[in-house]
């Protein structure tokens, strides 16, 4: 496996003022690790993880399953092995108010979900305070273990989260929870801009 996920921590940060979602991921040594670039003029919601901004090595692709679409369901692929790696799908009314993600196998199984911290925390970001109160997210796996906690950091004029594992790679495909990251960039981020 690269060693680009063998980190316990990421740091990801999205351009804000870019016509399409473009979101680097840096090691705990501020180094980048991986940038994703969202595509432009596609009907279909299609982000690309590149090793680094030359965009020369593509390291995973993350999909929207169907033009548009409430529940939508993204699957993620490495496009080395040519092998999908899982989905990400939305759990459409329920993630209204409380954002909610499932995180399902490559056979369609769910393994794990992505829950925002709480629903009146969720409920006065989404009518009050807006990007004031950041967002916490949680990944959590069937057996109720929680395996990777997302933090957005409050920046005027950048979106910033940081990704803490907390499980061993073995336990959680760590490719899975930095997709997921990178997907709530992209998709939650600009709900907040």
């Amino acid at each position: 496996m690269n060693t680009t996920w063998t980190h316990d921590t990421y740091k990801i940060k999205r351009q804000v003022l870019a016509l399409t979602g473009k979101i680097r991921v840096y090691t705990p040594d501020d180094r980048l690790c991986c940038y994703a670039e969202q595509q432009m003029f596609r009907l279909r919601e299609d982000i690309r993880v590149f090793a680094d901004e030359y965009k020369q090595s593509l390291l995973l692709t993350i999909q929207a399953r169907q033009i548009l679409d409430f529940a939508a369901s993204y699957d993620i692929q490495d496009p080395v092995y040519l092998q999908p790696l899982g989905a990400l799908r939305r759990r459409g009314f329920q993630s209204m108010l409380r954002d909610l993600w499932e995180i399902l196998d490559p056979g369609g199984e769910q393994v794990a979900v992505v829950e925002e911290d709480s629903g009146c925390r969720a409920a006065l970001r989404r009518f009050l305070l807006g990007s004031l109160l950041p967002q916490t997210y949680f990944i959590r796996l069937s057996d109720g273990t929680i395996a990777a906690t997302f933090t957005q950091r409050f920046h005027l004029f950048r979106y910033q989260m940081e990704l803490a594992f907390h499980l061993d790679p073995a336990r959680f495909d760590r490719r899975l929870g930095i997709c997921a990251a990178i997907l709530l960039a992209v998709i939650e981020g600009k709900q907040s801009d």
